[in-house]
């Protein structure tokens, strides 16, 4: 592979791994940081990179290495608060913003491996194959975190669990829809596969 040609790759990812990076992180300049030093090792290690591979499942594995090396670092914890919440703001008519930050707090009450499969699967678009490399684990865990994110945020949105803090309304109806569009998405991958 030449050097413009992996450069290319790397750019061409950098948005998903910003995504990635936010919701490892929860914190906008944390994540920024952790963009720039995947990108950092990657450009390092590009002569280990295997070309014919996964690129995206090797980018977001350093990416991810690169978190937990950080956070061994620092033996520090990240707050859910840091999260601005100008993150799940949107130009959207007032229903939708409400909507999406209903989905954002039951986000961020995911476990952590479940929220990072749940966004690699859902927003980046990464099989479970890819996720299951990325992550360092087998694909039926792979498969089973993204399941159990979704049976969760639905219990959570849809108010099947009583609790205190319950969220639903518009983001019920957004999570069946994105649902419903995700398993459309994955009919059409086993159809072409």
């Amino acid at each position: 592979m030449t050097d413009t040609t992996f450069h290319t790759q790397v750019i061409a990812i950098l948005p998903k791994l910003r995504v990635q990076a936010l919701a490892l992180t929860r914190n906008r300049a944390a994540a920024e940081d952790l963009v720039q030093d995947a990108v950092c090792n990657a450009l390092s290690a590009s002569t280990s990179f295997i070309p014919g591979t996964n690129f995206a499942a090797w980018m977001h594995r350093i990416l991810r290495n690169r978190f937990i090396s950080n956070l061994r670092k620092r033996r520090d914890t990240t707050d859910i608060d840091d999260v601005p919440q100008s993150v799940f703001a949107t130009d959207a008519a007032h229903e939708d913003r409400l909507a999406l930050k209903e989905l954002g707090a039951a986000m961020n009450k995911l476990p952590s491996d479940q929220r990072e499969a749940l966004v690699m699967v859902v927003v980046h678009g990464l099989s479970y194959e890819a996720l299951a490399e990325a992550t360092g684990c087998a694909v039926g865990t792979a498969k089973s975190r993204v399941f159990r994110a979704r049976r969760q945020l639905e219990a959570w949105l849809l108010g099947d669990v009583k609790e205190s803090g319950r969220v639903g309304g518009k983001a019920r109806e957004m999570l069946l829809k994105h649902q419903s569009l995700a398993d459309d998405a994955s009919d059409e991958a086993r159809r072409l596969a």
